[in-house]
C-alpha cells in the first residue's frame, strides 16, 4: 500500500512539474521578442510590394514589427490586414519558436495598365489594381477605356496574357471612335482591329496565319491596317 501511495506520489509530482514547466516556457516565450522577420513572395512574382510596405501592414502602428513583443500580434488578424491589400491576393502568416515572423505571400498578377487620369492595372481574374511604386509590370497598355469598361474588354486582356503569340507581340489595345478594339504591336507600325469582342479563337487565328504568310513575304511593312471584323477574312489597308 505504501509502495502504492509513493508511485501515485511521484505522479503527482512529475504531472505538477511538468504543468509548472509548461507555465514557465509558455509565459516566457510570450515575453520573448520577435527577433526576425522574413518575407516569402510565391511564385517568384515582381515586387509590387516591398518589406517596408509588408511590415507597415504587419502591425496596427505601422512601425516595424521586429522587437515587438509576441503577444501583440494576433496571427488572423495580421493575415487579414494584408489580405486587405490591393495588391495581395493570399497571405499566410506565422511564427517560429525562435522568435521570427514569417510571412508567405502571393500578389496580384496585373495583365493591362489602363492609361486613365488614375491610372490603374487589370488582374488575371478581371478586377482593378492600384499602380505600384516598387514596380512597373510590362503589360499592355489600355487606351480610351473607362474602369465601368472593363469586364468588355477584359476577354481581350486575358486572351493576350494566355497567347505567347500575342503577349509577345502586343503592347497596346485601343477603343476608337466607332466603339472597336484595336491592337498596337510592338514591332510592326498597323493597326489590328479586332472589332467587338467575339469570336476570338477564330480572330487570333486567323490574324496567326496571316502574320506568318506576309512574314515570309516580307511585306509586313506594307499595311496601315488590319482588319479581323469579318468572319474568316483577313481584309488589309496599304499605307
Amino acid at each position: 500500500m505504501k509502495r502504492k501511495i509513493l508511485t501515485y506520489l511521484k505522479f503527482s509530482g512529475l504531472i505538477v512539474l511538468v504543468i509548472v514547466l509548461f507555465a514557465f516556457s509558455s509565459n516566457r516565450n510570450q515575453q520573448r521578442k520577435i527577433s526576425e522577420v522574413r518575407i516569402e513572395f510565391i511564385e517568384e512574382q515582381d515586387p509590387y510590394l516591398n518589406e517596408r510596405m509588408v511590415n507597415k501592414l504587419l502591425i496596427q502602428n505601422e512601425g516595424r514589427v521586429t522587437n515587438v513583443g509576441k503577444e501583440i500580434l494576433v496571427l488572423n488578424t495580421v493575415e487579414q490586414k494584408l489580405d486587405s491589400h490591393k495588391m495581395v491576393e493570399h497571405s499566410d502568416v506565422y511564427l517560429t519558436v525562435n522568435g521570427e515572423l514569417r510571412a508567405r505571400i502571393k500578389q496580384r498578377t496585373p495583365i493591362a495598365r489602363v492609361n486613365a487620369v488614375t491610372p490603374f492595372y487589370v488582374d488575371i481574374t478581371g478586377s482593378t489594381m492600384p499602380l505600384s511604386d516598387s514596380y512597373s509590370a510590362h503589360v499592355p497598355l489600355v487606351h480610351n477605356v473607362s474602369e465601368r469598361e472593363i469586364s468588355e474588354v477584359f476577354p481581350l486582356l486575358k486572351k493576350i496574357q494566355n497567347d505567347e503569340f500575342l503577349k509577345k507581340h502586343v503592347v497596346g489595345v485601343y477603343l476608337n471612335l466607332k466603339e472597336q478594339y484595336e491592337l498596337e504591336l510592338r514591332v510592326y507600325s498597323f493597326r489590328v482591329v479586332i472589332g467587338e469582342v467575339e469570336n476570338l479563337n477564330s480572330k487570333i487565328k486567323n490574324f496567326k496565319a496571316f502574320y506568318q504568310k506576309a512574314h515570309r513575304d516580307k511585306s509586313l511593312d506594307k499595311y496601315k491596317k488590319v482588319s479581323l471584323q469579318f468572319s474568316n477574312q483577313v481584309v488589309c489597308t496599304i499605307k
